[in-house]
């Protein structure tokens, strides 16, 4: 089975993002020794709790740390960028780290409305971008190879085409992913034959659903000859699983504010976390996280995720780990999330 490893760069309460960034790297490193497959940066703006803002910026940094791993997006939300703009950051990644870049691109904006309309600057996009989100696909595609794209102009423009491309001299090119936690994205990874990965990890809703459209309705295309698909789960590992699910509750309780429309902040200490009382409402959502996950001891762990990669049909898991620290921890490290990328790969390499 192979491991990879989702991160969206959690900010805890005693961190600063500079702090955030050097656990991350850590990270990095730590699943690269390991011989984790792939190390993804999701795209979430203006949250307290996370800092990866911008999957090219991390991507570029976490490449120069490492040496094995392939570093992608998990993903680019295609409707907050013009997508020349996100060809040209990726082809250029990949000419920098040959064989090494995935680009996972997402239809969500990953953003409130206010911070989406300042992302797309005056030029002001809408809607209609969502529904021009397939050719925006075909685009990126098209413009990070070596051919590039031909744009018809005005013929009182001296010629009929012009050749755009993200990088003048494309040897190869970054593989692309469709992210999705709809069966919209399930239809449109079948439809153009892309490699697909449904966000189980997030709502744990549909996935089976999902997964069997894409493998029933998948077109072979030039970027895959037959479906490719892996599934990604919140994980949370420790020597017990009291101690596991401890480290997994500031996760669990941010998430419960987020579905309940709370305030949100940073990610909390163990110790705040277990003194905070939630809405009913928000206790549920805690109770349905606690239940998705991958979490407890090393032996329970591995069997938990053996046993998603049986009931989903995959061979490659990407889990996010969640685990947030205890008081008096060096605000540099993200002690829980390194130990639970350890524990796995001790059990199931």
């Amino acid at each position: 089975m192979r491991l990879s490893v989702l991160d969206l760069v959690p900010v805890r309460t005693d961190q600063s993002t500079a702090d955030a960034l050097t656990a991350t790297t850590h990270l990095a490193q730590t699943a690269d020794r390991l011989g984790y497959t792939r190390y993804w940066l999701a795209e979430h703006h203006n949250m307290p709790a996370v800092a990866a803002t911008s999957p090219p910026v991390l991507i570029a940094h976490l490449a120069a740390h490492t040496t094995q791993l392939r570093l992608g997006s998990g993903g680019v939300m295609l409707p907050n960028h013009a997508p020349l703009a996100v060809a040209e950051q990726f082809a250029l990644l990949e000419a920098a780290h040959p064989g090494r870049i995935d680009l996972g691109i997402g239809r969500a904006p990953g953003s409130d409305p206010v911070t989406s309309l300042a992302l797309r600057g005056a030029a002001g996009r809408d809607d209609r971008d969502i529904e021009a989100f397939p050719q925006y696909l075909d685009d990126v595609v098209a413009l990070m190879g070596a051919r590039g794209v031909r744009v018809p102009l005005p013929r009182d423009l001296m010629r009929e085409n012009y050749v755009l491309k993200a990088t003048p001299a494309a040897v190869t090119e970054p593989r692309m992913w469709l992210l999705g936690s709809s069966m919209y994205s399930a239809h449109l990874a079948a439809a153009k034959g892309l490699p697909y990965v449904f966000a189980h990890h997030f709502s744990g809703q549909g996935t089976a659903e999902a997964l069997a459209v894409y493998r029933e309705e998948f077109q072979p295309s030039d970027l895959a000859s037959e479906p490719v698909t892996f599934l990604t789960v919140n994980a949370s590992v420790a020597e017990t699983r009291e101690e596991a699910e401890a480290l997994l509750l500031p996760q669990l309780q941010m998430m419960g504010r987020l579905r309940t429309g709370q305030p949100l902040g940073a990610l909390d200490l163990v110790e705040d976390a277990e003194a905070t009382t939630l809405s009913p409402q928000a206790q549920a959502v805690v109770a349905s996280g606690l239940r998705r996950a991958v979490v407890g001891s090393p032996t329970e762990a591995a069997e938990q995720v053996r046993a998603l990669a049986a009931e989903f049909d995959v061979d490659e898991v990407m889990v996010n780990p969640v685990g947030s620290a205890r008081r008096g921890a060096d605000p540099a490290t993200a002690t829980a999330r390194d130990t639970t990328l350890e524990l796995l790969a001790k059990e199931l390499f």
